[in-house]
């Protein structure tokens, strides 16, 4: 085998890993988006001057107000989105490259075959 398919055959490796570290991350981050989502949905079911804890670290603090905690939610849910769409471009760019070498790589495997085969 040559090094130049050894080194496409370590490429395509590499891909396949970052996919998978790529799904991951976003499997994380869609977790964190549902999780954001229930929060606001349970924040509107509450009135006004019912009091509303967050969660800083590991402690629950009372917050200033409802409204607050809200626009801090929305921010979360914004940033959360602009990732999880990075992600998906990132991803979506890999398998790209990742189905360009897979056929790559087969023609090269059944030319290399063929060659054996041949001699």
């Amino acid at each position: 085998m040559s090094a130049q398919l050894q080194n496409k055959i370590a490429q395509f490796q590499h891909i396949q890993q970052q996919i998978q570290v790529l799904s991951s991350q976003k499997f994380q981050l869609e977790a964190q988006l549902r999780e954001t989502e229930r929060a606001l949905s349970e924040l509107d079911k509450i009135s006004e001057d019912t009091p509303v804890y967050k969660s800083v670290g590991s402690l629950l603090v009372k917050a200033e107000d409802k409204e607050g905690v809200e626009k801090e939610l929305n921010e979360k849910k914004e940033t959360i989105d602009i990732r999880i769409k990075a992600l998906d471009r990132q991803e979506k760019h890999l398998v790209e490259k990742y189905q360009a070498l897979q056929q790559e790589l087969s023609a090269a495997l059944t030319a290399n075959k063929q060659a054996q085969d041949g001699s």
